[in-house]
């Protein structure tokens, strides 16, 4: 599966945006996705992750009550909801997917990753 992440960009604190994760290729096999980010200097981690129906979530606990994942298979599409934005927000962001049901919390358990895209949020 390929993956395009788009919709980062510049946001005050408070604000809200959304990313995008297209996905294209192997679609029709069941595949868990997850939102990361990476601020400089800082590790890679998950923020937020969806399992193929919908039904199974993960958002750490930085983000929970702000952020929403969410996903249309039938237009093959992932999206991060991101509301009141923080400073400490500001990072990259990509999405991954593994062929999986289950979700996981590793970089190293998803083999398919899109570019980043930078999400930023002002004082």
């Amino acid at each position: 599966v390929q993956l395009q992440a788009c919709g980062g960009g510049l946001a005050q604190a408070g604000g809200s945006l959304r990313l995008s994760c297209a996905a294209s290729g192997r679609t029709s096999s069941n595949y868990a996705v997850g939102w990361f980010r990476q601020a400089p200097g800082k590790e890679l981690y998950l923020v937020a992750g969806i399992g193929w129906s919908g039904r199974n979530t993960y958002y750490t606990d930085s983000v929970k009550g702000r952020f929403t994942v969410s996903r249309d298979n039938a237009k093959n599409m992932v999206y991060l909801q991101m509301n009141n934005l923080k400073p400490e927000d500001t990072a990259v962001y990509l999405c991954a997917a593994r062929y999986s049901v289950l979700i996981s919390t590793q970089p190293n358990q998803y083999p398919y990753w899109g570019p980043g895209t930078l999400v930023t949020v002002s004082s």
